[in-house]
């Protein structure tokens, strides 16, 4: 039975966002924006210092060291922006929202981002966020791969990492 109505949109989103943080409101509403949600409100500067809030608190879920840290730690998030399931048509039919109606965006973000990351995790597995392998790269992905093996952010990455270890076997000692 499949229960995700978010998908990979949030977590990937997430990453986004902690990857190249916004530095103002409409910096902010321009990633959303970007991002295919839609902005019922205006964005205020509360709205950020809560986004910034949520990208904080979420990349220790990220960097959390085993899976009942993660759980623990995705586990405060949810009960920190806890509310019931709605159906709304706002936007693109009719589909879940896991907030209350009239949220500020800030808040709107982590409830997306808290019920979306336990929604990922529960369904692709604990061990399925992360930084990128290669020695001199440390952002953030969500791993959607079929194979659950992803261990770079990007092909670049993974390239310069595995010409590195090449040239590191071929040197003279």
């Amino acid at each position: 039975m499949h229960l995700n109505p978010y998908g990979a949109d949030v977590v990937n989103f997430a990453a986004e966002l902690a990857n190249h943080p916004p530095r103002s409101a409409d910096e902010l509403a321009g990633c959303c924006r970007a991002a295919g949600l839609v902005l019922e409100r205006p964005v205020e500067p509360a709205d950020l210092g809560r986004t910034l809030a949520v990208i904080d608190a979420w990349t220790r879920v990220v960097d959390a060291t085993g899976e009942q840290e993660r759980a623990k730690l995705v586990n405060e998030m949810l009960a920190r922006s806890a509310a019931y399931p709605r159906m709304t048509d706002h936007a693109h039919g009719w589909h879940l929202h896991y907030r209350d109606d009239d949220q500020p965006l800030g808040a709107v973000l982590f409830a997306l981002i808290s019920v979306g990351t336990a929604l990922h995790l529960v369904s692709r597995g604990m061990d399925r966020l992360g930084r990128c392998a290669a020695a001199d790269c440390e952002t953030i992905f969500a791993d959607t791969s079929r194979t659950a093996r992803q261990r770079y952010c990007s092909h670049p990455c993974a390239n310069r990492d595995a010409v590195r270890r090449h040239r590191a076997r071929r040197s003279p000692s």
